[in-house]
């Protein structure tokens, strides 16, 4: 024992003389100055079981113990489950150790333990600041507008108002987290206060290792959390699904009042995600460039070939971003916003017919582009043309889609975007000239003294005094285009942010906080299975090959407020595909270079993981290389309380209806993903004979088959994820009873399924996990109190195999 707590000693005859057959240890740390936990020892015989043994296991008469053979609450993370490079992460943990009888009657040994993670606290306090960040920037980008009307510009003032609001809000947030101490986890009576809104509740990680005689340890992991929904701000009006529904509506009735255009969510997505392609691509370019001109002054031809490939590939990404008609017609109605804005007919003659510049396929390849910049000579005077002013276009009317108006003057958008790319073929054409001058001189003058003398005429400067001129012509042209695009998005999200005033932003709050939670979760959970495979060359392979996917099981009802905590969930969990890991080397061993770091915007983030030195080397290069590896988040509900039974009865079950199978499709569209990438042979084995491709068969059948509080959908979901080597979730309103009631039934079933658990036992097994183990103890962490908040009435309405044993539960407030 002393390789994960602390150690004791006693003595063989004081077990065998004792009456009870087991004796209390007290658990000293290493250096003796702490108790770190309690031990029982139990005596027991291991190999065939003898008349009257079977008391040792039955956990369903009152009273009687269970074959709870060691418990050790509180200790620290340093065993074999939860290393040193976990205990950065997992705290606080309990553990329970228990006996059970196989079918051959031999006895396995199950070790359970549940542990809190930092994570709780640590992604949502990474996440608050970003938002503050990115909501900060969203203001500077406004006020960079410049001129617009009075009516816009009164517009403008409102919505920084309203950011300036969120801004301070989390700041608040922020700072109250930031004074926490103590648990790393938000008990589930915690669950509507305000500053602990974005923590998501309850959150626990939960692995139960399996010893069998002849078989190697098999260990399975479950993440416990509360679901992710805004508590605070309450359900009276439903949650997030049907809030964002009724949303949209509302947004086209307020373009009216406003004189706004109508963008979609699509279209305001879009402008999103130019502006964030922008931020990372401009200074990017301008970087490259300056690296260009640095190996040209060094005549370094290799660097010089290498820098022009990523120039020419970034700026090939940042011309294409900009392809799209949102900006063109953004554009037209920016100009109609600024003040003085006269409409004024546009010369009849036919508009010159310009086409999308094709970039280059490699830095040797120039534009094929009708009236493209020719660059005939080395030194490079022949530059692209600057574009001029664009001139006023005709009036801006409001209307429920992009407006295509003919009198705006779309080549002059289309010249200024098209000189990009005309800059860049300069900036190639003029380096290849030059390195083709170069490998002349050399094969014409092999003589050492004679290359010299060139040399000398040929100073290292001059490479670079060629190419400045065109490369600070490029710079040029992509800050142009991209200050002209950045302030067109810049105006569509000013649109879509007055005609939401004042529930948009409302509903941004919102969904921000939910997806804290999901995300804090989905973090824990990938980090706990990363750590777990790493040994794993089949799992590495799937990893980022395809990516993993995250399965969440919900026990939420579709009646009263848990309907919007559904509705909630259903959007958070959906959010996650915005999200990818990566995988990084750690600073050093110490706890804070541990700490997964979060980075982006709301419409994509990036966890990077960090894994200790001597784990990184263990990886692929794929995944050293920081491949960015993706998630599949699916849910899948079914309630299973009295409240899903009036639900059933008398009311609405379609959202779950509606969930069940779009995520079904989720998950079956993953596992061709799978098949198709990954062999068979990099997934788990196991020992129940049907294979992935039946099980999902089987669980589209169930999806679509009416019948009331069909749980065979969470088990066969829980099923095909740990087979396709999944991360698994499961939640109720606070991760408590319900979902101890899950965890120790899917415990139970892999014991009997996977591990030969005697059949005769396993309700037994199952009394005894639920009274015993780290379930209850997760009970008492929340609510102070032994008991599961059910009451015999609401047990009624239970499926069986998921009510609690007698005397472990009564109605508690929680």
């Amino acid at each position: 024992m002393s390789t994960f707590l602390g150690s004791a000693t006693f003595s063989v005859v004081d077990l065998l003389k004792s009456r009870d057959q087991q004796i209390s240890l007290n658990l000293r740390s290493s250096d003796d100055l702490a108790a770190v936990g309690t031990v029982v020892v139990s005596r027991m015989k291991m190999g065939e079981i003898e008349d009257g043994e079977a008391d040792h296991i039955t956990a369903d008469i009152q009273g009687q113990k269970c074959a709870l053979v060691c418990e050790s609450l509180h200790g620290t993370t340093n065993d074999k489950d939860y290393g040193p490079r976990m205990s950065a992460l997992f705290k606080n943990p309990v553990c329970k150790v228990y006996r059970f009888q196989t079918v051959d009657s031999k006895w396995m040994l199950v070790r359970e333990q549940m542990a809190e993670s930092t994570l709780s606290f640590t992604i949502p306090k990474q996440l608050i600041t970003l938002h503050i960040q990115e909501d900060s920037r969203r203001i500077q980008e406004l006020k960079d507008l410049g001129e617009l009307s009075p009516h816009w510009d009164n517009l403008r003032r409102e919505v920084i108002t309203r950011y300036d609001q969120v801004i301070r809000s989390y700041q608040e947030n922020l700072e109250e987290l930031d004074k926490l101490t103590g648990p790393s986890f938000k008990p589930s009576c915690s669950k509507a206060q305000k500053y602990l809104e974005f923590i998501p509740i309850n959150l626990h990680t939960q692995r139960m290792r399996v010893t069998c005689p002849r078989k190697t340890d098999a260990f399975y992991d479950i993440i416990t959390v509360g679901a992710p929904a805004a508590h605070f701000q309450g359900f009276k009006s439903g949650g997030l699904q049907r809030l964002l529904g009724r949303y949209e509506n509302e947004k086209k009735s307020y373009s009216t009042a406003y004189q706004c255009i109508y963008y979609s969510p699509e279209q305001t997505a879009r402008a999103r995600d130019v502006l964030g392609t922008l931020s990372e691509l401009q200074p990017l370019i301008g970087s490259l460039a300056d690296r260009l001109l640095h190996a040209a002054q060094q005549r370094c031809a290799h660097a010089l070939r290498d820098t022009l490939k990523s120039l020419a590939e970034k700026t090939e990404q940042f011309v294409h971003a900009l392809k799209d008609e949102l900006v063109k017609s953004a554009l037209l109605a920016l100009h109609a916003a600024r003040p003085g804005y006269v409409s004024k007919t546009q010369t009849q003659t036919p508009p010159l017919q310009t086409r999308a510049p094709q970039m280059p396929s490699h830095p040797g390849q120039t534009v094929t582009e009708p009236d493209a910049v020719v660059c005939n000579n080395v030194a490079g005077e022949q530059t692209p043309t600057k574009a001029e002013p664009p001139p006023p276009a005709g009036p801006l009317e409001r209307q429920d889609s992009i407006p295509h108006h003919k009198e705006y003057d779309e080549e002059e958008w289309d010249r200024v975007w098209a000189n990009v790319a005309k800059s860049l073929n300069c900036v190639i054409a003029l380096v290849d000239k030059l390195q083709e001058q170069d490998n002349n001189n050399q094969e014409s003058t092999p003589d050492q003294a004679l290359a010299d003398v060139i040399t000398s005429h040929n100073p290292t400067g001059e490479w670079r005094e060629q190419l400045s001129p065109l490369v600070a012509s490029l710079k040029e042209c992509v800050t142009e285009v991209g200050d002209r695009a950045q302030k067109s998005m810049t105006f569509v999200l000013l649109q879509e942010a007055v005609c939401s005033i004042p529930q948009g932003l409302f509903l941004q709050q919102r969904r921000d906080v939910v997806f804290s939670q999901a995300l804090s979760a989905l973090a824990c959970g990938f980090v706990m299975r990363l750590y777990a495979g790493l040994e794993d060359k089949g799992f590495l392979q799937q990893l980022h090959l395809v990516g993993l996917v995250a399965q969440f099981e919900s026990l939420l009802s579709t009646y009263s407020e848990e309907i919007g905590m559904l509705e909630d969930m259903e959007t958070g969990i959906s959010d996650l595909h915005r999200v990818t890991f990566r995988i990084t080397e750690a600073k050093s061993d110490d706890p804070a270079d541990l700490q997964p770091v979060v980075s982006g915007r709301r419409d994509h983030y990036t966890v990077e993981v960090p894994l200790p030195q001597q784990s990184f080397q263990m990886i692929p290069p794929e995944l050293r290389e920081g491949k960015p590896l993706q998630v599949y988040p699916v849910l899948f509900n079914v309630g299973i309380n009295e409240q899903q039974t009036i639900a059933e009865r008398f009311g609405d079950i379609s959202l779950q209806e509606r969930i069940n199978q779009r995520n079904f499709e989720i998950l079956d569209g993953y596992f061709k993903t799978l098949s198709d990438k990954v062999p068979s042979e990099c997934l788990p084995c196991f020992q129940t004979q049907m294979d992935v491709k039946e099980l999902l068969e089987t669980l589209g059948q169930n999806v679509v088959t009416k019948k009331r509080k069909n749980v065979e959908i969470l088990w066969l979901a829980g099923t095909i994820c740990r087979r396709l080597n999944g991360i698994r979730f499961t939640s109720c309103k606070s991760a408590k009873d319900r979902t101890s009631m899950s965890v120790t039934l899917e415990q139970c079933a892999l014991l009997r399924d996977e591990h030969q658990l005697n059949k005769d036992y396993f309700i037994r097994a199952l009394d005894c996990m639920r009274r015993e183990g780290c379930r209850i103890e997760n009970v008492q962490k929340n609510i102070k109190c032994r008991k599961y908040a059910f009451n015999i009435l609401q047990l009624m309405a239970f499926p069986k195999c998921y009510r609690p044993p007698e005397g472990t539960y009564g109605k508690v407030d929680s």
